[in-house]
């Protein structure tokens, strides 16, 4: 097998260049000795400020910027949030969008891809269906694919949220970062290089990284649970598991109890609203899936903000 093309620094540092103008620097909250009963220094990356409220628009900008869009525009395959942020990225850059996501994917993100002038398409029960369904799309209209997670310019361009997460808390020693198909945990991993510690939290009922690791390749494995419209990549990506086996310390998982657990805890305590994954990653301190050493200094990304206010009370 091929190895997939691995993504570089320099290729993040182009990625944030290119993509700046177009993404917002996301806040970082430093928490209090021994918040939420724990003993380390935690900082929360608040990615879930960001444009369309999920990371996926680093890589969306970064893909459309790094090539030709022809008329056909652009196209891709999602859960929901990679969608909504192909959709947004290209109407502010003046492209026509197709956005196919399956038949679970939650109203209010079908919801927003319409709004951003998406031609969306509902097929399947699985991201794995919808990707089949937009691959037959564009070879039949020739439009460019713009990729969840195993293209290596949508990595380098999740990778500048760990650059930028850097820039701001060059102290953390750990992250901790939510995984489905990988591309935001790919991109951060490259960034860092094995400087710092990088941990995998994915759903028990979607574990496609831990899988792969175990496997010692990447697997298909059954998805399900509370995260899945977001988390429920069926086969971790190429880019991603090659990364993995270089700079990932360890992979971690979390059932769903523990992840609305802490979505409540985010919201009841700090006000802010995640979807579940995007509360994944810190549910792994809540849970005890991750034990941090006291004094540990300790990254989270919370890298998904589209949640129904509905359910946050």
């Amino acid at each position: 097998m091929n190895e997939p093309p691995l993504v570089t620094r320099d290729d993040i540092t182009a990625a944030a260049q290119r993509i700046d103008a177009h993404v917002r620097t996301t806040p970082i909250i430093r928490m209090e000795t021994g918040a939420f009963g724990i003993q380390a220094a935690l900082v929360l990356k608040l990615e879930s400020l960001q444009h369309t409220g999920s990371f996926k628009v680093r890589g969306a900008f970064n893909r459309m910027l790094s090539a030709d869009v022809p008329p056909a525009g652009v196209i891709a395959a999602s859960g929901g949030n990679h969608g909504v942020a192909v959709a947004y990225a290209a109407q502010r850059l003046g492209h026509v969008s197709e956005i196919f996501v399956p038949r679970t994917a939650a109203s209010v993100k079908v919801e927003r891809l319409r709004r951003y002038g998406a031609r969306v398409t509902q097929v399947g029960e699985r991201y794995a269906d919808a990707l089949l369904a937009s691959q037959a799309r564009a070879r039949e209209t020739g439009a460019l694919e713009v990729h969840a997670f195993d293209q290596p310019e949508v990595v380098a361009g999740q990778g500048t949220l760990g650059r930028e997460f850097q820039a701001q808390a060059p102290e953390v020693e750990t992250l901790l970062v939510a995984v489905g198909g990988g591309g935001l945990i790919a991109g951060v991993a490259s960034w860092t290089a094995s400087e710092v510690r990088v941990v995998s939290v994915e759903p028990e009922a979607a574990p496609t990284l831990h899988a792969a690791l175990q496997a010692g390749r990447p697997t298909t494995v059954p998805v399900a649970g509370v995260a899945v419209d977001a988390l429920g990549a069926s086969r971790v990506g190429e880019i991603a598991f090659a990364v993995a086996r270089r700079h990932i310390e360890r992979a971690v998982l979390v059932d769903d109890e523990a992840i609305l657990a802490a979505r409540r805890v985010l919201w009841d305590e700090l006000r802010i609203a995640t979807e579940p994954s995007g509360a994944a990653a810190f549910s792994a301190l809540l849970s005890g899936a991750y034990r941090p050493r006291e004094g540990e200094r300790v990254g989270v990304v919370i890298c998904g903000g589209n949640a129904d206010p509905r359910t946050l009370a």
